[in-house]
C-alpha cells in the first residue's frame, strides 16, 4: 500500500506555543506511519518556519520538536512539496492561539489549494473571537450569559464609565477575558471592582480587544462535535475542578483538573446540549472539528460559554476522551480528521472558478 503524504505543523507565534508542540509529540506517537509519510513543520515563538521530513520514530523527548537545524526556506514551498516528491495529500494544523486558530493560516491553505484537518477561515476566526461568536450564537437563538465587551484604546480614554458599565449590567464574580486567546490563557476571575482592574489589564497584555462575562455558579459541561455537513456529537463530558476556575495553570501544570465522562446529567437536559452543540457548530459554519462548552446550573438552565475550533488534542484532552467514550480510539479520530479534511477538499472541488 502506497503512503500518503501528511504534513504536521505546530509551534506557532502565540502564547500557546508550548501547548501545541506537546500535543504534536501525542498525534505524531499516535498515528499511524504505515499509512502516512509524516513530514514536520516547527514554527518558532519568533515565527520562522523549519521542517523535517519522515518521521518515523516515536517522540520521546519534546525538546526534539524545537527543531533547529533543519529545512528552511520559502513557506509555499514547505506546504507544496513532500518528502514523497508530490504535493501533501493532507496538512494537519496543531496549532492553538493567534496565527493558528484564528483563520489566519488556514486562509494560506486555501490559497495553496491544500487539505487541510480542521475548520475554515471564517469557522476559526469566528471560533476565535469571543464577541464575534456570541453575536452568531444570538443569531441561532442558543441561551448566554450577559456580557460586556471594549477596546484597549476605549478603556484608555473611558475607564471610569467602562468600569460603571460593567458593574452596571454585571454581578460580581465576572470572567474577564482576551477576546482572542484560548487555553484559558490571560482569564481573571474578579470579585470586586480592583480585582476587575487588574484582570482587565491582565487580558489586554494579550489582545485590544476583551470580554467580560456574568460569573454563574454553575457545572462545566462540554461536548465533542466532528463531522462536516451532518456533524456527530459524543454525550457531554465534566470538568471537574479544584481551582477556582478553570486556568491555564490548572489545565496544563498543575494536574488540578479532572475530567468526568460522561457526566452525571439527566438524559434530557444531555440531549439538549447535544442539539445545542451542533446549533453551535452550524452557526459558525464548521468543519472537522469542534468542542462546545457549556455552562449547567443546579435546576438545569443551560448557557452555550464558548466554542473552541482546535480543542485541546493532546490523547488526555477532553477533546479525544469523549470520542473515546463513544468507541473512538485517539487513532482512530486521528485518521477521521485527516478523511474528512480530504472529503472537504474533494467537495470543494465542485465549485467553479471561472465562468464560461
Amino acid at each position: 500500500m502506497s503512503k500518503e503524504a501528511l504534513c504536521i505543523i505546530y509551534g506557532g507565534k502565540s502564547a500557546e506555543h508550548d501547548v501545541s508542540i506537546l500535543t504534536a509529540q501525542n498525534v505524531l506517537n499516535a498515528i499511524d506511519k504505515e499509512q502516512y509519510q509524516i513530514d514536520i513543520i516547527y514554527i518558532t515563538n519568533e515565527g520562522i518556519w523549519r521542517k523535517k521530513e519522515n518521521i518515523t520514530n516515536e517522540i520521546t523527548d519534546i525538546n526534539g520538536l524545537h527543531l533547529d537545524a533543519s529545512l528552511e526556506g520559502e513557506i509555499s514551498s514547505m506546504l507544496t512539496r513532500s518528502s514523497l516528491g508530490g504535493r501533501y495529500d493532507v496538512v494537519f494544523p496543531l496549532l492553538h492561539g493567534p496565527n493558528g486558530e484564528d483563520g489566519t493560516i488556514q486562509g494560506l491553505f486555501e490559497v495553496l489549494d491544500l487539505p487541510y484537518v480542521g475548520n475554515g477561515v471564517l469557522a476559526a476566526s469566528s471560533s476565535m473571537d469571543k464577541l464575534v461568536m456570541k453575536q452568531l450564537f444570538a443569531q441561532r437563538g442558543l441561551p448566554q450569559l450577559p456580557y460586556v465587551s471594549f477596546l484597549r484604546s476605549e478603556y484608555e480614554k473611558y475607564q471610569h464609565n467602562i468600569l460603571k458599565l460593567v458593574q452596571d449590567k454585571l454581578e460580581f464574580p465576572v470572567f474577564v477575558k482576551p477576546a482572542n486567546l484560548g487555553s484559558s490563557v490571560g482569564i481573571s476571575k474578579c470579585s470586586n471592582e480592583a480585582e476587575l482592574i487588574q484582570g482587565i489589564e491582565e487580558a489586554f497584555l494579550f489582545d485590544r480587544k476583551l470580554v467580560i462575562e456574568q460569573g454563574v455558579n454553575a457545572r462545566e459541561i462540554e461536548v465533542a462535535v466532528l463531522g462536516n455537513d451532518y456533524p456527530e456529537t459524543t454525550w457531554p463530558g465534566e470538568v471537574i475542578k479544584d481551582v477556582a476556575f478553570y486556568d491555564y495553570k490548572s489545565k496544563y501544570k498543575d494536574g488540578k483538573v479532572q475530567l468526568s465522562i460522561p457526566a452525571d446529567l439527566d438524559e434530557e437536559v444531555q440531549m439538549t446540549l447535544r442539539n445545542m452543540a451542533v446549533e453551535a457548530f452550524k452557526a459558525t459554519d464548521c468543519s472537522g472539528i469542534l468542542r462546545a462548552d457549556f455552562f449547567v446550573t443546579e435546576d438545569d438552565q443551560i448557557y452555550i460559554n464558548e466554542t473552541n475550533a482546535m480543542p485541546g488534542f493532546t490523547a488526555y484532552s477532553m477533546y479525544p476522551k469523549l470520542w473515546e467514550n463513544m468507541g473512538v480510539s485517539y487513532p482512530e479520530l486521528i485518521t477521521k480528521l485527516i478523511t474528512l479534511a480530504k472529503e472537504r477538499h474533494q467537495d470543494k472541488q465542485k465549485n467553479k472558478h471561472k465562468i464560461d
